[in-house]
């Protein structure tokens, strides 16, 4: 298999994928609680907006089971594909959804459907991404080979930010209100047909292939993670907890924090953050690297620390400690959460319990920081990311050390 092609291909889906989901998340921060919600207080309307925010974290671990079967069953590669459509479909239909002030109530019950497929298709990405890169890597460069779909998360978020902060900039307030915010929904139709002519291209993977030619699938790859694996694919996605209480009380919590509570500049908030997700790309690569060095666990409960200590720099802080900490954590997990899980049934595995950690982590995290805030000040936020970091520390260290496991080696090289 063409290596290139393959990290290409690892790192557009993602970023893409991502590119989408965050979108979301920027535009709750700022606007759709006056689009979708305009009868609620500006407390309440943003409350709903998060309230739509988490509906997708619900359909995430749906969309791991649904597609996790599929790649499982029918391959890597076409799984893929139909998580990348589901998920550019459904975000340009957002763009295009009227609002409040032209349906009425069918605006935030249609934008909360969009929002659920937008959470299903993500929720196929991730685990298909990861595998396409780490079952076509070297025994020992497996952590190296996850950085390129890790990073794409990152990117896909620089990619949502800047395109809101473009438009912010470029447009007078009621412009971007009322149609400006559109924009970068509709432009995720060009994205996704780029992510779609690169996965179109490449073979499958040299271990489904195998499983494939042995006759070695399973049958019922969710009846057999949960089987033969519960409590490993529940510690696992609870090791990602903190990544997502991390990443979403920074940004999507930290956006609307700034702008509405402290009346910072939405430009300059915007481009605190697009630092920020900078360093935790930086991060991400570096964690990469050092886990294939020296091991999964000792980097993720290095990262876990960093993190309880990034959050009580938040809300006031600059967020770029706690997401260079986020990004510490999250780059070993795209070699370690599919380590943990035999080929047969690992794309459902590992999807599955990376959604979960979602779901647990980040569903309500933009919700919680909101209500700990306005009930116990700004330095309740920081004991709350502790706690997820001592939920994450506990399972990390549940979990056996895989990097050392060394599974068939391919001939390919990167």
């Amino acid at each position: 298999m063409n290596t290139r092609r393959v990290a290409v291909a690892s790192f557009v889906g993602t970023a893409i994928e991502f590119y989408d989901f965050y979108l979301y998340g920027t535009a709750a921060a700022l606007v759709l609680n006056s689009a979708f919600f305009p009868t609620l207080s500006p407390v309440a309307g943003s409350l709903a907006a998060f309230s739509t925010f988490a509906v997708a974290f619900i359909a995430r671990p749906l969309g791991a089971l649904l597609f996790g079967h599929l790649g499982d069953r029918r391959g890597r590669k076409s799984t893929l594909v139909a998580s990348l459509l589901v998920m550019g479909l459904s975000t340009v239909a957002i763009g295009l959804l009227p609002g409040y002030a032209q349906i009425g109530v069918a605006a935030p019950v249609l934008l909360t459907l969009l929002r659920f497929l937008q959470g299903l298709g993500l929720g196929g990405e991730w685990g298909g991404a990861t595998l396409l890169a780490n079952e076509c890597a070297p025994a020992n460069r497996k952590g190296w080979y996850s950085t390129f779909p890790q990073v794409g998360p990152a990117v896909g978020f620089a990619l949502a930010s800047g395109s809101f902060l473009v438009l912010s900039t470029t447009l007078g307030d009621e412009a971007f209100r009322e149609w400006g915010w559109r924009v970068p929904f509709l432009a995720s139709a060009v994205l996704v047909l780029f992510g779609l002519k690169v996965r179109l291209t490449i073979a499958e993977t040299p271990e489904f292939a195998r499983l494939v030619q042995d006759r070695e699938r399973s049958s019922k790859p969710l009846v057999d993670m949960l089987r033969e694996t519960p409590t490993r694919l529940m510690s696992a996605g609870g090791a990602i907890v903190v990544c997502y209480v991390l990443f979403y009380v920074s940004t999507t919590f930290g956006l609307a924090y700034a702008t509405k509570t402290l009346h910072e500049q939405r430009d300059d908030v915007l481009l605190d953050q697009i630092a920020a997700v900078a360093a935790m790309a930086l991060a991400t690569v570096i964690a990469c690297r050092a886990a294939d060095r020296f091991g999964r666990k000792p980097v993720l409960v290095t990262g876990c620390l960093a993190a309880l200590a990034a959050g009580f720099t938040l809300p006031d802080g600059h967020p770029v400690f706690a997401l260079a900490a986020m990004g510490w954590v999250y780059g070993p997990l795209g070699a370690f959460l599919p380590e943990l899980f035999p080929a047969r049934f690992r794309y459902s595995a590992s999807s599955f319990a990376y959604n979960l950690g979602g779901v647990l982590g980040g569903a309500l995290a933009p919700t919680i920081a909101t209500y700990l805030v306005a009930a116990h000040g700004p330095r309740a936020i920081g004991w709350y990311v502790a706690a997820a970091a001592a939920v994450s520390v506990a399972c990390v260290l549940l979990l056996p050390e895989t990097y050392k496991a060394r599974s068939r080696p391919t001939s390919v090289r990167l």
